[in-house]
């Protein structure tokens, strides 16, 4: 069975919304919290803050240029197979 990271072509962005003060926080707790999934390339790609908390959309790398993509692989495989 393959990895499912391996069918990710380049990063996976969550969205959420987050209790706290201001965007800078709200940045903090999200790095935080796509830290905690595993993720060590990230980058926040929007956030607003609004009443309680923020809306913030976290991207987190699995392959980044140059690197060596376990996608690739998986689609010789594949398409190897598949005629």
């Amino acid at each position: 069975m393959v990895d499912v990271f391996e069918r990710v072509i380049d990063a996976i962005d969550i969205e959420t919304f987050v209790l706290c003060d201001n965007e800078d926080q709200g940045k903090k707790i999200a790095v935080e919290l796509m830290s905690k999934m595993g993720f060590k390339d990230i980058n926040i790609v929007f956030v607003k803050h609004k009443g309680s908390g923020a809306r913030i959309r976290a991207r987190g790398y699995i392959y980044k240029p140059g690197d060596n993509y376990g996608w690739l692989e998986t689609f010789k495989k594949e398409g190897s197979s598949n005629g």
